[in-house]
């Protein structure tokens, strides 16, 4: 145990679940369904029992290094890694992996975003335990989790399966997110599994991934061995952070490598992503309405998502299918199947006249 590490990815900025969601207090920070404990403190606490406290690190932008501290205060300085500016996945795992590599070299490391949502953490647990078995023993493997799918999801991006009779089989390709046709090809093929965005990885396999596809990256990380853990980290991934090329691990590496499992799972999973996966894992009245937090009287009204401050009280007459947010000085109310507007609304509150925040 005292070999594994797990990696926390916690820099991003959740525009799409605005209002909860700002810049300055992104969704992995919010406590979306008042168990006293946000997403990012959930995932922390999900790795108590396999990964020792002292390796569990922090992948975040600078700007949240306080929100971090107040919410994780059993970590140090030294497992909160900050990116001065965002690069996407490949950098950001890049730059734990050789801080990691610094420290140990013969790590086992777990991957995982900070905003996921599992209902079944005991099998997730049983689950990773057995993919932290299979890349002990297979050092040059890299292996990802993924996700049977239970409906035709137009938002994940998929895992092609090779043929066996195990959980755990060698990828055949990575599919970008379908249409919702071959969505449905792929639900009813039994081929295909989501592609969670979760990593397993021995040190020694990752670290020649990111040299063999991805060797701009890896030099630039590797350069900083003599300063990781010491007062000049910081400084040092300051310098190399804007050379460092804007692309996520699964394009610059799962993509591109030949050694790549798949172990297939199935812990009640969804990664937060929109406000309709929001609505899919919730419970639903009578008329399919979903609420979280907030009071509610509800007359002739289905099929809507009412997310509002605890306490607060909603009172719903005539609507079908929308979605009821607020969350401060900001109500949203739109149509729930239409939430892609959502970019669009928050580029134009951006320049509100009158000078106050909203995003």
């Amino acid at each position: 145990m005292q070999n594994n590490y797990c990696i926390i990815m916690a820099g991003g900025v959740g525009s799409r679940f605005w209002p909860f969601s700002k810049s300055d207090y992104p969704k992995q920070f919010i406590d979306f369904f008042g168990t006293g404990r946000s997403l990012l403190q959930i995932t922390f606490d999900r790795f108590k029992d396999i990964v020792p406290t002292e390796n569990i690190y922090i992948v975040s932008n600078t700007t949240y290094k306080d929100l971090i501290i107040e919410q994780l205060p059993k970590l140090n300085s030294e497992q909160i890694l900050l990116e001065p500016m965002r690069r996407n996945t490949a950098p950001c795992i890049a730059y734990a992996v050789y801080k990691i590599k610094a420290k140990c070299n013969n790590a086992n490391i777990i991957v995982v975003p900070s905003d996921h949502l599992i209902t079944n953490e005991t099998e997730y647990i049983r689950v990773l335990k057995e993919g932290l078995n299979f890349i002990k023993q297979n050092h040059n493997s890299l292996l990802t989790l993924g996700m049977k799918p239970t409906r035709p999801e137009t938002g994940y991006g998929y895992i092609q399966i090779t043929d066996g009779d195990t959980s755990l089989r060698k990828v055949k390709t990575f599919i970008e997110k379908p249409n919702r046709e071959m969505a449905e090809i792929f639900l009813n093929s039994g081929e295909f599994y989501w592609n969670s965005g979760m990593f397993l990885w021995h040190i020694n396999a990752i670290t020649k991934a990111f040299e063999t596809h991805l060797p701009e990256i890896a030099s630039a990380f590797e350069g900083g061995k003599d300063f990781y853990n010491t007062p000049k980290e910081q400084e040092y991934i300051d310098h190399i952070y804007p050379t460092c090329k804007n692309i996520s691990i699964d394009y610059g590496i799962m993509e591109k490598s030949n050694n790549v499992y798949v172990m297939m799972a199935d812990f009640g999973w969804s990664d937060l992503g929109t406000w309709q996966s929001l609505y899919d894992i919730g419970y639903k009245d009578e008329k399919n309405n979903v609420s979280y937090k907030c009071l509610k009287k509800i007359y002739d009204a289905s099929n809507n998502l009412i997310v509002m401050p605890e306490g607060n009280l909603a009172v719903i007459d005539g609507l079908q299918g929308y979605l009821i947010a607020q969350h401060n000085n900001v109500l949203l109310i739109c149509k729930k199947d239409e939430e892609y507007k959502i970019r669009q609304f928050v580029a134009d509150v951006e320049i509100m006249p009158d000078g106050k925040k909203f995003i």
